[in-house]
């Protein structure tokens, strides 16, 4: 199926390179636009309640709004559940193309809905958690539109507005110790008339799906019996407050108007994705990838003329005694390919990095196609869920290979160790954060039937197909050192202070973390602001960048040990070239310090236990690319000296 996908979009990717900001405009091959006629029902939906002050999404009837007569949830996909949606249908009655001065919600009799005093407690509670409604018309979210002065000449009168949009709306506000529930939506939908024959009538696409939240007291409006209302004109209503210590009596209103847009639906996510800093963003990656390559050029042209200088000077005839007695890479010829401790586990660590690395490449690469869009919903999630378990007979082939070149010999526990080494660690983390999410009550948690079904997959899917790829990885001839390696260990001399661990982790990780912290903003932004990221054209020319400053650091570091006559190199430099990582982890902990306002204990414990499954998932694959690097790096100068 990847390879159809990709087949049959390979010939538009060399446009999309050139047009890297606007991949909103793709979208997946299948999904086609809902035309209406004049009247017909636009169904809008409830998605969930979401803050970026507790991080946990809540269903939208978990708060006391109106409901229609049946209930009924959208089936979603693994994406959508995991990311805490749930789809549901609203009592709103909105229809193409037609107007809606004011409509009551739920109203019974003419009647107010009476909150009783635990749900007021439990809507302040929200109001002032910041939460955000969120709604979808034709799948398409509704926004917010906020207008923004971009001249800050006071003196211009004519001053330009920098319009942005707000993902959802605000559920309330406070003012002056006081909390407000927004009750009546002003919803502003743009429709797309499309051309037709003349004998046809016309049909409408929606383009954009606004809304303006108000505040609205009970007594300021004015209702008859069928269910419509009139708003009070101009400033003179007071907003609808909700007294969390008493019952609170409201009408729950709404308003539909209509516009005609020229934007084609093709375009209809754009105005979601305009971002503001477009150009800092293209500034940001330039400068990456100069300083990247600049730094990756001299690095390699020093690494090359030393590299020069010492093959000759060890394959030199005459003066063998005199080059016996130098200090280098040399001596330590006869252990560099000695196995290390734990050689199972390493190989294991590394067939999840192949895994991950995999799956990463894939997912970045089909999304800057455009078939990975904010509009397919929970679509980028799943693809990664499923070709994870499906590259696992990738991971499974080099880390069987690789163990057996470390002269490893129970291929059947090395296969059950890659399959469940690193997902059991990411398993267990997610399974314990689960169980304060279930304690909470919010979406957010994973259904038990959901967690059975990935359990199935795991041991179902990805179980058996690492396995198969470390039989054939574990059968074939292992990797050809070029060197033998001695019976007896050659003594380490003490190495200097610089050559210690953890000073290697932090010099190691500057570049490839200053090459990427730009783009890791804008990821976090969306992950934890629940904001759209979809600038994946970026994101794959930075994880090329990625790729190379890990491998050029990776050789680096490693000729630099080998030079201290240190051959125990493997798990060093797994680990040193992982380093980012480590800045990575350091950046989440400002980003939560400074970005978020996050003060509780489960809002928190979520971040930073989200935040380590990113960080350590992050270092598993830099320090595979690094590794491999390295590997191919001592294999190729060991290979182009004499050993006598």
């Amino acid at each position: 199926l990847c390879g159809l996908l990709l087949k049959d979009w390979l010939p538009w990717s060399l446009l999309l390179f050139s047009l890297m900001y606007e991949t909103s405009t793709f979208y997946v091959p299948g999904v086609a636009p809902i035309n209406f006629h004049q009247n017909d029902p636009v169904e809008i939906k409830a998605v969930k309640l979401t803050s970026s002050r507790t991080q946990l999404p809540y269903e939208y009837y978990s708060l006391p709004f109106c409901q229609p007569s049946k209930i009924t949830y959208k089936a979603e996909n693994l994406g959508e559940v995991l990311r805490g949606d749930r789809i549901v249908n609203t009592p709103f009655q909105v229809l193409m193309n037609s107007e809606k001065k004011c409509e009551v919600l739920c109203s019974q009799s003419n009647k107010p809905v009476t909150l009783t005093v635990e749900q007021s407690r439990l809507v302040a509670e929200r109001i002032t958690e910041d939460y955000y409604v969120h709604l979808i018309a034709d799948n398409l979210p509704v926004a917010t539109r906020l207008e923004l002065y971009s001249n800050r000449d006071s003196d211009d009168k004519k001053k330009e507005k920098d319009v942005q949009f707000e993902h959802g709306y605000r559920l309330g506000f406070t003012d002056v110790n006081k909390i407000y529930l927004h009750n009546h939506l002003s919803f502003i939908l743009y429709y797309h008339r499309e051309d037709m024959e003349e004998d046809q009538e016309h049909t409408y696409r929606v383009v954009r799906f606004e809304v303006i939240p108000q505040s609205i007291r009970l007594e300021d409006l004015k209702t008859d019996e069928k269910s419509s209302c009139t708003l009070p004109e101009g400033t003179n209503s007071s907003p609808q407050e909700i007294d969390p210590t008493k019952e609170n009596q409201l009408y729950f209103t709404y308003s539909v108007h209509w516009e005609e847009s020229d934007i084609k639906w093709a375009s209809r996510w754009d105005t979601y994705l305009t971002m503001s800093d477009v150009q800092i963003h293209w500034f940001s990656i330039i400068n990456s990838v100069v300083v990247v390559f600049f730094l990756s050029g001299i690095l390699s042209m020093i690494i090359i003329r030393t590299l020069r200088k010492d093959i000759a000077n060890y394959n030199k005839e005459d003066d063998i005694e005199d080059t016996m007695e130098e200090s280098g890479w040399k001596l330590v010829h006869g252990d560099v390919f000695r196995p290390p401790q734990y050689p199972m586990i390493l190989s294991s660590l590394l067939g999840s990095g192949i895994q991950l690395f995999c799956m990463i490449l894939i997912v970045i690469f089909v999304a800057m196609l455009g078939m990975l869009s904010p509009s397919s919903r929970g679509a980028l999630m799943t693809t990664a869920c499923f070709l994870f378990m499906f590259m696992g007979v990738f991971g499974g082939f080099s880390a069987g290979r690789l163990y057996r070149t470390l002269k490893g010999h129970r291929w059947k526990k090395g296969a059950f160790c890659t399959a469940t080494l690193y997902p059991g660690v990411v398993f267990g983390i997610c399974f314990v954060l689960n169980c304060f999410i279930w304690g909470k009550h919010s979406s957010g948690a994973v259904p038990f039937p959901t967690m059975v079904a990935l359990l199935c997959m795991w041991f179902g899917i990805s179980l058996p197909l690492v396995y198969l790829g470390y039989y054939f990885g574990f059968r074939k001839q292992p990797y050809d050192n070029p060197v033998r390696t001695n019976q007896i260990p050659r003594q380490i001399p003490e190495q200097r202070w610089y050559m210690n661990r953890f000073v290697g982790i932090l010099m190691a990780g500057i570049l490839p973390f200053g090459a990427m912290f730009i783009e890791l903003f804008f990821i976090f932004s969306a992950i934890w602001e629940n904001q759209f990221y979809y600038l994946f054209g970026f994101l794959f020319l930075v994880f090329i960048i990625l790729v190379v400053s890990c491998s050029q650091i990776s050789i680096v570091m490693v000729y630099f040990q080998l030079c201290a006559e240190d051959y125990r190199w493997w798990w060093r430099n797994f680990l040193v070239s992982g380093g980012s990582a480590f800045y990575v982890l350091v950046y989440a902990i400002f980003y939560f310090v400074n970005k978020l306002d996050i003060v509780e204990f489960i809002p928190s414990l979520l971040y930073f236990g989200y935040t380590a499954l990113m960080v350590l998932s992050f270092w598993l694959l830099t320090g595979t690319i690094g590794f491999y690097a390295a590997y191919m790096f001592v294999r190729k100068i060991y290979a182009a000296v004499k050993i006598d």
